[in-house]
C-alpha cells in the first residue's frame, strides 16, 4: 500500500516498463516525463494515446496520494477524459498535474501533456477518489 510521500518514491511497474520517470511530486502539482520511441508507438510510428493517458492517470493519482492522510486513505482514479492534440513521434513528454479540487472524498485534477517544444499533445481531467484504507 502506497501512502504519502512514498507517492513519488514507489517503485511503479508500468512506470519501469514505459520509462515514465517522476521528476516532481508535491500535493500541488506532480510532473512526470517519458522518451517517446518504438517502444511506445502505435502501429503507425506515433505515441500511443493509451500511453499518455497512462502519463495523465499516474500523474493524478500520485497527487492526490500526497493530499491523502497515509494513515487512513488512499487515492485510485475513477474517471479520466483525455483529449490527444498533435501526434508525436520522438523526443521527450511531460505531463504536469495540478489540482482543481480536493474535497474530502473526491480529488479533481487537471493534466497537460506537452512535448519538448512546449506544444501541447494531450489534455486530460482525472477524477481520483478518496477511500479508507482496507482492514
Amino acid at each position: 500500500m502506497v501512502t504519502g510521500e512514498e507517492a513519488s518514491e514507489v517503485e511503479v511497474p508500468l512506470h519501469e516498463t514505459l520509462d515514465i520517470v517522476t521528476e516532481e511530486a508535491t500535493p500541488d502539482r506532480v510532473v512526470l516525463t517519458m522518451a517517446v520511441g518504438s517502444k511506445v508507438h502505435q502501429p503507425m510510428g506515433l505515441l500511443h494515446g493509451g500511453v499518455s493517458a497512462v502519463l495523465a492517470e499516474s500523474a493524478a493519482s500520485m497527487g492526490s496520494q500526497l493530499n491523502v492522510d497515509p494513515g487512513a486513505q488512499t487515492a485510485v482514479g475513477v474517471d479520466l477524459n483525455i483529449t490527444h492534440l498533435r501526434s508525436v513521434k520522438s523526443g521527450i513528454v511531460r505531463a504536469t498535474a495540478v489540482p482543481l479540487r480536493r474535497g474530502r472524498t473526491l480529488h479533481v485534477w487537471s493534466v497537460d501533456i506537452a512535448a519538448d517544444d512546449g506544444r501541447l499533445v494531450a489534455v486530460a481531467r482525472c477524477t481520483v477518489a478518496v477511500r479508507p484504507l482496507p482492514d
